[in-house]
C-alpha cells in the first residue's frame, strides 16, 4: 500500500556531505568552472545527444527504460521547435556493465558522431572509466543513474553532471529504514566496486551512528560464478537483516543465500537501486515476498507512464527513465540559454536552468520563458533536481518499495532530503 511522501533531515549526513562538497567546490569546482567557460566554446548548430547505456551486462535491464527516457525527451525536443532551430540528433551505444570493458570503444564511436553530451553510463563504475575520454574531448557526460560518491570530488573540468542523487542519500534512507525496522545486527553483502562499496560505506556508517552493529560486511567480486563461500559468511555472523547490495548477479545470490540458511524467508533482506527489478521470471513464487528496496527517484506518474510506453511498449521496468528523460531536457535547456550547443558552453548553463529562475516543467514552457530574457528553474518528472557545484543533485526522493508473492516490487514510500 502506497504511504504519502515524507521528508527526512539527516542531520549527521547533511552535515558531513556539505562539508565535503564545500571543499569539493574550494579545490575543484571552481577551477572547473574556469575551464568550462574560459575558451570561446562553439557549436556545430546541432545538439547531438550520445546514449551510453547497458544493452548487454548484468544492468541489462536498466537499459530499455533509460533508452526510452532519452528517445521521448529527444521526440518531444524535437516536436517543440528542437534547439536553436535544428532538430536534436540522438546516437546509441551499450556501456555493457565494465565485464568485458566495452565502454571505452563505444565512447568513441559515440565521439566521433560529434557527440555534444553524452548520457551515461549507468553503472559508476563503467562511468569512471571513460570520464577523463569524454570530458577531455569537452564534452558533457550526464549519468541518470551514477550515485558512487567518487563524484562528488572527481575533477571533471566542470562536465560532469548526473540526475541520480549522490548515495549520501540513499545510504542513510536505506540506514534508518533498517533503524525503523527494528533491526539491530545487520549484514552487508556488496559488490566491490565503485558503486557497492560507496553505498555499502555510507549504509554502514549512518547505521551504526544511529546504534546498529554491523555483524558482517562482505564485498564479493561480481565476475564470480558462485557466491556459496560469501553467502556462508552471511550465515555465520546470524544477522536479523540482510542488505544485498547488487545488480542482476542477484539472481545467482539469492539461492545461495537461501542454501545458506539466511535467504528472505529465513532473515529480513534488503535491495537498493542495482537489484531492484521484476524477478518474476527469475525465482519460483515467494522468494522474494517480504523484501523491501530502496532507489531514487520520485513517484512515477501514470502521465509519465504512458509516454514512455508509446516510445517502447514493451517496458516492464522504469527505473532511472525519468532521470534520463530530465538530463536530455536540461542539456536542450542550457544549450538554449548559452545560445551554443557546445558541451563547454552547455555545462556552463546547467546549473543555472536547474534552480533559482521561474519555475517551469516542460521543455516548451521553459523555452517561452527563456525566450522572454527569464532565468528558469527546471523541476523535473525525476523531481526539482537543483544542481549544487558538484553537478550533483541537492535534494532527491528516494523511494522504499517491497516484494509481493509474484517477486514483483510496489511502492510503499517516498522520502524527500537534501543533501
Amino acid at each position: 500500500m502506497k504511504r504519502s511522501s515524507t521528508t527526512i533531515r539527516l542531520a549527521v549526513v547533511a552535515a558531513a556531505s556539505a562539508l565535503a562538497l564545500a571543499a569539493c567546490g574550494s579545490d575543484s569546482d571552481d577551477d572547473a568552472s574556469d575551464d568550462a567557460s574560459s575558451s570561446a566554446p562553439s557549436g556545430d548548430g546541432v545538439l547531438t545527444v550520445g546514449s551510453l547505456l547497458p544493452q548487454t551486462g548484468d544492468l541489462a535491464f536498466l537499459g530499455p527504460p533509460e533508452f526510452a527516457g532519452v528517445d521521448l525527451a529527444i521526440s518531444e525536443i524535437n516536436d517543440a521547435g528542437g534547439v536553436l532551430g535544428k532538430d536534436v540528433a540522438g546516437v546509441k551505444a551499450d556501456s555493457g556493465d565494465g565485464t568485458p570493458n566495452i565502454a571505452p570503444g563505444e565512447t568513441d564511436n559515440l565521439l566521433s558522431d560529434k557527440s555534444d553530451v553524452i548520457i551515461g553510463a549507468a553503472a559508476s563504475g563503467v562511468s569512471l572509466a571513460v570520464i577523463d575520454k569524454i570530458t577531455g574531448a569537452g564534452v558533457v557526460q550526464f549519468s541518470p543513474a551514477n550515485t558512487s560518491t567518487a563524484f562528488d570530488e572527481y575533477k571533471d573540468k566542470g562536465l560532469y553532471f548526473r540526475t541520480a542523487p549522490s548515495d549520501v542519500l540513499q545510504g542513510a534512507v536505506m540506514a534508518n529504514l533498517l533503524t525503523q525496522d527494528g533491526k539491530s545486527n545487520i549484514a552487508i553483502l556488496a559488490r566491490q566496486d565503485a558503486y557497492g562499496e560507496a553505498l555499502s560505506e555510507q549504509v554502514e556508517k549512518v547505521y551504526t551512528e544511529a546504534g546498529g552493529t554491523v555483524a558482517a560486511k562482505v564485498l564479493y567480486d561480481a565476475n564470480a560464478s558462485t557466491f556459496g563461500s560469501e553467502a556462508q559468511q552471511i550465515a555465520d555472523a546470524d544477522p536479523d537483516a540482510v542488505v544485498l547490495i547488487a545488480f542482476n548477479e542477484t539472481t545467482t545470490i539469492i539461492p545461495e543465500l537461501i542454501s545458506a540458511g539466511v535467504g528472505p524467508s529465513d532473515v529480513q533482506t534488503y535491495f537498493v537501486d542495482g537489484n531492484t527489478a521484476d524477478y518474476s521470471d527469475d525465482f519460483p513464487e515467494g522468494t522474494l515476498d517480504g523484501v523491501k528496496a530502496t532507489y531514487p527517484g520520485a513517484e512515477l506518474s501514470d502521465e509519465f507512464r504512458d509516454r514512455l510506453l508509446k516510445v517502447d511498449p514493451d517496458l516492464k521496468d522504469f527505473t532511472y527513465a525519468p532521470e534520463s528523460y530530465d538530463a536530455v531536457v536540461l542539456s536542450a535547456l542550457a544549450a538554449i540559454s548559452a545560445k551554443d550547443d557546445s558541451g563547454e558552453a552547455i555545462a556552463g548553463e546547467l546549473i543555472k536552468v536547474s534552480k533559482d529562475g521561474t519555475k517551469c516543467t516542460s521543455f516548451a514552457d521553459c523555452v517561452k520563458l527563456l525566450d522572454d530574457g527569464e532565468d528558469i528553474d527546471y523541476d523535473g518528472v525525476s523531481g526539482p533536481i537543483e544542481f549544487n557545484d558538484t553537478g550533483s543533485p541537492s535534494a532527491a526522493t528516494i523511494g522504499i518499495f517491497e516484494y509481493a508473492p509474484d517477486n514483483t516490487y510496489a511502492n510503499i514510500e517516498y522520502i524527500t532530503g537534501k543533501i
